[in-house]
């Protein structure tokens, strides 16, 4: 739900200074993270990824949704949602995600945009997660699917 993350991270910064990833060279791009959801997916899961964003988007949006094609090739569903279109909806202060609506993963930044010291927390009480999937559910049912979102 952030406008920015970590903009110390090199990747980043390569992009900035105008690398792009090639979808023809997986093996440039291709990590840990598409082998679990790739693996997840194989087994019948569904993996739903949201992004609130601000509009006109950051410069870091920009490298997300640049980027994006790699969660999509690994089997990941992504929608985007205008931070304006959220006024109505009442959403958790921090991201998060839900597993199997049964657990919740919150991730807490600090104002640079850092994962904290103790940044991931864990839930499994069923008012929070129920809290976040139906959070999610609002979000993912307004949201625009990434094939189709124009940033601006």
């Amino acid at each position: 739900m952030r406008d920015s993350y970590m903009l110390d991270d090199p990747e980043f910064i390569a992009w900035q200074r105008g690398k792009r990833l090639d979808p023809t060279d997986r093996s440039a791009w291709w990590g840990g993270w598409h082998d679990v959801v790739h693996e997840a997916v194989a087994r019948g899961v569904i993996v739903r990824r949201a992004r609130i964003v601000s509009e006109p988007i950051s410069d870091y949006v920009r490298y997300e949704y640049d980027g994006t094609f790699t969660n999509i090739v690994a089997g990941e569903f992504v929608r985007w949602l205008p931070r304006r279109q959220t006024t109505d909806l009442a959403l958790p202060g921090a991201d998060f995600w839900v597993f199997d609506e049964v657990q919740a993963l919150f991730h807490h930044f600090t104002g640079e945009g850092q994962l904290d010291v103790d940044g991931r927390e864990y839930t499994d009480d069923p008012a929070r997660v129920k809290l976040c999937a139906d959070a999610f559910e609002a979000v993912w049912g307004r949201a625009i699917p990434h094939e189709e979102y124009q940033p601006r």
